[in-house]
């Protein structure tokens, strides 16, 4: 069996696993924000479904434990089923923990894409040579020379196919060589997530670009992966070994002020590192000092900008809401608040704002009939507001709204909220 958390923080306190699932009263208040609920109508898709397996499974009453594998395996995390419950159970936990308790073997994806995280050069030499290929048009060779079968990268390779051109530099060749970056005196601190410092390394250069602009000088964080995978994924010794890094980087650092990271799934990581050290006071002190200072772009720029005059071009734009910024952290009135200052009356609140996209990480590659349905019903609620630019802040969500925008209304396009804050302050100041 994997290792499991056994420990839980939740609304009502630190509770076992069996006390954490045990405040799901099954009242169904849930089901109507879940998004395999909804696309399914099936009960052992919803939350309370999928907290009553995990609960049978403590209490041995499920016959055939692995019965409960798909439902688990189905769940997006996005956390939407807690934002709305009166208890706010942590189902999106407990799911994890039921699937850790289902797969002993659940976390060898996760270790060997671990390994390759562990060693950014190496990852970024591969990477290289894979958007290289890519951009030469030579697919085809890169599949046979096997650079998407090397363990641990084909996820990134995937993820990176959907962009209309593949990176050409890798995000820390240019936070290593900007001379402006310095710890001495940085007022903010930038964390290169894996998302835009492998994949969408253009989000990280914009938000630093706008942090440079809002806030004067900073720094930025030459730290390992958040372990968002890791935990995912059912390797939480790796993910608790990713933190330890993490927060003994920051910790080392002589740079003030908040911890900025442009993607919302490995910021509101970040945030619940202590989850991690709950057994471990030193530990645990350490990681609530460490998530303190953590802040998602999202909600640091908009409230940075302030009354700074910021004019985002396109004649319509709206707004997705990232699962992990909206209900992992709480993050959805600062975007929203920005969007309007820069767009005016062009900004269009976009319908079903709040729902998940289909992106969700690795759900995606591994549920891909589930994913499509969801991504044709964002897109539609796109389209129905006639926007030219969607904003959002997760890595899977920017490059899910990219592949579904090209396939079914190319007319959008998906870029983040730095993005949009960077390019508004250019064209403000002239």
């Amino acid at each position: 069996m994997a290792e499991q958390l056994g420990v839980l923080r939740t609304f009502l306190g630190d509770k076992k696993l069996y006390d954490a699932v045990s405040q799901c009263s099954r009242c169904g208040y849930c089901e109507q924000a879940c998004p395999t609920y909804l696309e399914s109508g099936r009960e052992d898709r919803s939350p309370r479904g999928r907290n009553q397996l995990v609960r049978m499974m403590l209490e041995g009453k499920l016959a055939d434990a692995a019965s409960a594998e798909e439902a688990l395996s189905t769940c997006l995390l996005c956390g939407a089923c807690s934002s709305v419950c009166p208890a706010k159970v942590p189902t999106a936990d407990i799911v994890l923990e039921g699937r850790r308790a289902l797969r002993a073997d659940e976390s060898g994806a996760a270790r060997r894409l671990g390994a390759l995280l562990e060693r950014p050069a190496l990852l970024s030499f591969l990477l290289r040579w894979a958007y290289r290929l890519q951009r030469w048009g030579l697919a085809t060779l890169a599949a046979r020379l096997g650079l998407g079968r090397l363990p641990g990268l084909g996820p990134l390779v995937d993820a990176g196919a959907h962009l209309d051109e593949a990176p050409r530099r890798l995000l820390r060749e240019d936070l290593a060589a900007d001379g402006d970056l310095r710890e001495e005196g940085a007022a903010w601190v930038y964390y290169p997530a894996c998302g835009p410092s492998y994949v969408l390394p253009r989000v990280g250069l914009a938000t630093v670009r706008a942090l440079k602009r809002l806030l004067g000088r900073g720094s930025w964080l030459d730290a390992p992966c958040c372990g968002l995978a890791a935990y995912n994924y059912g390797d939480v010794a790796q993910a608790r070994a990713f933190a330890r890094k993490n927060i003994e980087r920051l910790e080392a650092s002589p740079a003030k002020g908040p911890l900025i990271g442009d993607c919302s799934s490995c910021v509101a990581h970040l945030k619940t590192y202590p989850q991690l050290f709950l057994g471990e006071p030193e530990w645990l002190a350490r990681a609530e000092r460490f998530s303190a200072r953590v802040q998602d772009a999202v909600e640091a720029l908009p409230r940075a900008l302030g009354e700074r005059a910021c004019a985002a071009p396109g004649p319509v734009n709206t707004l997705h809401d990232a699962c992990r910024a909206r209900n992992g952290q709480g993050i959805w009135k600062e975007p929203r608040a920005a969007m309007g200052k820069m767009c005016g009356n062009s900004y269009k609140e976009l319908p079903e704002a709040d729902q998940c996209c289909g992106g969700a990480g690795a759900f995606a590659f591994v549920h891909g009939d589930i994913s499509e349905e969801l991504l044709k019903r964002k897109v539609a609620n796109i389209a129905s507001v006639g926007a030219r630019v969607v904003a959002a802040s997760s890595t899977s969500c920017l490059l899910q709204l990219a592949r579904g925008l090209k396939k079914y209304y190319p007319e959008c396009k998906a870029v983040h909220l730095s993005e949009l804050i960077s390019e508004g302050l250019e064209r403000a100041d002239g």
